[in-house]
């Protein structure tokens, strides 16, 4: 692989950089495969490929659930990944774990926005890090990619996630909303070229440049949107200090912003690809200037909907619901307010977890609940072997002579897939259309 020397020669200088250890990283053929395991759904003494305790060796060390495998499965045919205990990423991106837990109190209550989330896998990272009464914002303003997020979220099981699309400069209307903002911009993607050599064809100092001019202004859109002392954790995949460390000193120069720690940056190895990250510090006050008042979401005949949820979640009287064109979303109470007030500057595609919607007396359970952490332990469960698994998620038809008839949640490993309705003569696949996978073996 032939690296542009423009691109070498445009970080020389960093402290650090060895020009024989990074050519040769460029030669090899791969680096080793990383997964993230979700917390809220094993523990992270497991292991993917054995099912069993895993060695420390295993470990990323700057994420606690971040795990190096040697034979990843094809992850579109592995159910374990659809139930949503473990999901892709890269690791030295798993940095962001590190950096987070140095600058910012996570036992706190947190409003988080990360401000272009997709396609990384990032934004269910954060989300595992933080308190059930923080609350966190991925924003991709992509609609195709915003339902890949919401999608993520979905997996992840929690309900305190808000899935966006909208441009950056709309977050400028929230001022002083957020505790903490991640930004990883659109940028020239150097550190993955092992990834996708097809990019070097595409790479030059004019693209560079360009991408930074478009960092800045994502940044400046969004500035106001930051509280005063609140943290900015910038990054890329990109290896150039164009995009880098000169976008983080205009940060300072324009903002006052202090930089907290000397920014992290990954050349590749046989361990995870080229990254940057950087933490700063908001050194100026901002006035908040959303409305900070405003009616309930609403709900009619709360008491009877309690009432018809009880049955399907867990500790109901916890917590509260709004409803959208007759689709009921599970909230923690204490976010009522807040999404009431993102609903009036953001264009919402997910908050809390969609429960579905009521027919007479009943639920008409969503995808969404099946792989929550709030569903009743009472629900009836119908454990699949791998085959069955698969043939449900291709959603192809499955039978269970002996199954309880009604609404049934299918389980693989004991963790959720989606629903089925066994019914006296058939059984009906109510794994989502759009998610249906197309593997054969």
């Amino acid at each position: 692989m032939r690296i542009p020397q423009a691109l070498i020669d445009s970080f020389q200088s960093i402290k650090g950089f060895d020009l024989e250890t990074f050519t040769q990283a460029h030669e090899q053929d791969n680096s080793s495969i990383s997964i993230r395991l979700n917390p809220f759904k094993i523990s992270s003494e497991w292991s993917l490929e054995t099912q069993t305790t895993t060695s420390e060796a295993n470990d990323i060390p700057f994420s606690k659930n971040g795990k190096y495998v040697n034979n990843l499965p094809n992850f579109n045919a592995d159910p374990l990944f659809h139930t949503g205990t473990y999901t892709i990423q890269e690791a030295n991106s798993m940095s962001l774990e590190y950096l987070l837990k140095n600058t910012v109190d996570l036992s706190k209550n947190l409003r988080i926005l990360d401000l272009c989330a997709s396609p990384s896998g990032k934004n269910t990272h954060v989300a595992s890090l933080i308190s059930a009464e923080s609350i966190l914002v991925s924003n991709e303003v992509i609609s195709t990619r915003s339902d890949i997020l919401a999608d993520n979220m979905t997996k992840l099981g929690t309900m305190n996630t808000v899935v966006t699309s909208n441009d950056p400069k709309d977050f400028g209307k929230l001022s002083g909303f957020f505790d903490v903002v991640i930004i990883d911009p659109p940028n020239s993607g150097s550190g993955l070229f092992r990834k996708n050599p097809e990019a070097i064809k595409d790479w030059s100092l004019e693209n560079v440049a360009l991408f930074a001019q478009k960092q800045k202004r994502i940044i400046a859109d969004a500035w106001a949107c930051l509280k005063e002392d609140g943290i900015l954790i910038y990054s890329t995949s990109s290896y150039s200090p164009t995009e880098n460390e000169e976008v983080t000193d205009w940060i300072c120069e324009k903002y006052g912003a202090i930089v907290l720690s000397s920014p992290l940056r990954f050349y590749p190895n046989e361990k995870g690809e080229g990254f940057f990250i950087s933490a700063l510090k908001k050194n100026n006050s901002e006035k908040e200037t959303y409305v900070r008042s405003g009616r309930p979401i609403k709900n009619n005949s709360r008491r009877t909907q309690r009432e018809v949820f009880r049955p399907w979640i867990k500790e109901i009287d916890n917590y509260n619901w709004y409803d959208v064109k007759d689709e009921f979303f599970l909230i923690n109470s204490e976010h009522e307010y807040l999404v009431n007030v993102l609903q009036s500057y953001l264009h919402i595609r997910k908050a809390g977890v969609k429960m579905g919607k009521i027919a007479g007396k009943d639920l008409i359970p969503d995808y969404q609940l099946a792989l929550s952490l709030y569903l009743s332990d009472n629900i009836n469960r119908v454990e699949l072997t791998e085959v069955e698994a698969l043939n449900y998620l291709r959603r192809e038809d499955i039978t269970f002579p002996q199954a309880q008839k009604g609404w049934s949640l299918m389980t693989f490993e004991n963790f959720g897939l989606g629903w089925a309705k066994i019914l006296p003569n058939r059984i009906n696949n109510y794994y989502p259309k759009e998610l249906k996978i197309s593997w054969k073996s």
